[in-house]
């Protein structure tokens, strides 16, 4: 592999790998950073890896690409099968393996960003963080802000030999989170070097794209306000969010708002068709699409928000700053149920479990308190939604400005660039 820090220029580039089995949450989280980091520095590219097979969907700002590794899937049973080709899942995962190792080796990065899996998917990328090491290019790992129950993490990363890449692989440790909603590594046994890499960044905030698409506006004037809107994230297992609102408007209770539904693009067919029935006999109270790839144009114009709670799409409440009911899944992650406890405790969101009953009578609730609801801005709290500056700061200690990728002995300590 050719040394990145002997390339002709002074261009910079930064490499980001997404696992993506199914949903939008780790696509979504790369794509932000992407665009922020070619938004601040004219001189970077960044190229991400990606398994996500509607990636083609969203578009990209320029010096900003992506490769798409063939497509996997996880079971209901926790067993992994490729998404598309009738292969063995082994062979799928070899394959994405040489994609990701070679495609390091040609783009030849100044900077490797992993998103969430230390060494990638069942192991896919750790050939390619011992090539990278090798040459002396930096690695950083980029958490959540929640990763799932500790009891239940624990086990995971000890299987996954996860403790052991962040002492021996990573030079940084980013979390895009703050420390008061919750410790992402909790409960796990860290040694004191690898606490030491690791910064909190804040929330990486959401905007409204400065040329967005005329179609996409003139959709979004078209649509009547106020509404409320509904999300189960990417759709795959928001079947019974979904449900439970519609349930509640076909109640006949009254609600301040009509509901804007987004169903996902992974929520099975069948059910998709079922809701649209069930939408359609609600005439204009209830309108349902199956996917935005501008679902920041769709939550500015929302009076508030009933969503599952994935990381994103409770950055982009923070961001808009819209009152927000959160209805968290409780499997196969606690990661979900976790935030929306503490966001409501900071007083940020309201929280509505999932008790498996799912009454009506407590939907049209909290719909009808939604609209006296506060808004998150409503509480104080620094360095919320600083995590976009925070990671520009930190690539910049990497990437000094003559393009050469920086060391621990020339960059000084990255955490002082955190909240």
């Amino acid at each position: 592999m050719a040394n990145p820090s002997k390339r002709a220029g002074a261009d910079r580039r930064v490499l980001i790998y997404s696992h993506d089995t199914m949903g939008l949450g780790h696509l979504r989280r790369c794509r932000t950073i992407a665009h922020a980091l070619v938004e601040a520095d004219k001189d970077l590219s960044v190229l991400i890896l990606s398994g996500s097979p509607i990636i083609g969907s969203f578009d990209f700002k320029a010096r900003v690409d992506f490769v798409r590794v063939p497509g996997v899937v996880k079971l209901r049973n926790g067993e992994y099968t490729s998404l598309n080709l009738h292969i063995d899942f082994c062979q799928t995962l070899a394959i994405r393996a040489s994609i990701i190792r070679h495609t390091a080796a040609a783009f030849a990065p100044d900077l490797f960003i992993v998103d969430k899996e230390p060494l990638g998917l069942r192991g896919e990328v750790a050939d390619t963080l011992r090539d990278l090491k090798a040459q002396g290019v930096p690695l950083v790992l980029g958490l959540r802000d929640v990763m799932d129950d500790p009891a239940l993490l624990e086990p995971e990363w000890k299987r996954k030999k996860a403790v052991p890449a962040l002492r021996d692989l990573y030079d940084d440790i980013w979390v895009y989170g703050l420390p008061q909603m919750c410790d992402p590594l909790e409960g796990l046994v860290i040694p004191p070097e690898v606490r030491a890499k690791m910064s909190y960044t804040g929330y990486l905030r959401r905007s409204i794209p400065l040329a967005a698409p005329r179609a996409i506006v003139d959709r979004a004037r078209e649509r009547e306000r106020p509404y409320v809107l509904v999300t189960p994230g990417g759709g795959g297992d928001g079947e019974a969010l979904i449900d439970w609102v519609l349930r509640a408007y076909e109640s006949g209770e009254k609600l301040p708002h009509r509901a804007l539904l987004v169903l996902g693009p992974f929520m099975q067919s069948e059910r998709q068709a079922e809701f649209q029935q069930r939408v359609q006999r609600l005439g204009r109270r209830v309108e349902a699409i199956t996917f935005d790839a501008h679902m920041e144009q769709l939550i500015v114009r929302a009076a508030g928000v009933v969503a599952m709670g994935g990381y994103n799409t409770f950055c982009e409440i923070l961001s808009f700053d819209k009152p927000a009911v959160i209805v968290p899944r409780i499997a196969p992650r606690l990661e979900q149920s976790i935030r929306a406890e503490r966001a409501q405790a900071l007083g940020l969101t309201r929280m509505l479990p999932d008790d498996g009953i799912r009454a009506t009578g407590a939907m049209v609730a909290a719909l009808q308190a939604l609209d006296g609801q506060q808004p998150p801005s409503a509480s104080v709290i620094p360095g919320l939604l600083d995590g976009l500056e925070n990671v520009e700061r930190l690539v910049r200690r990497w990437l000094p400005a003559d393009g050469r990728s920086g060391t621990k002995a020339t960059r000084g300590s990255a955490k002082t660039a955190a909240v």
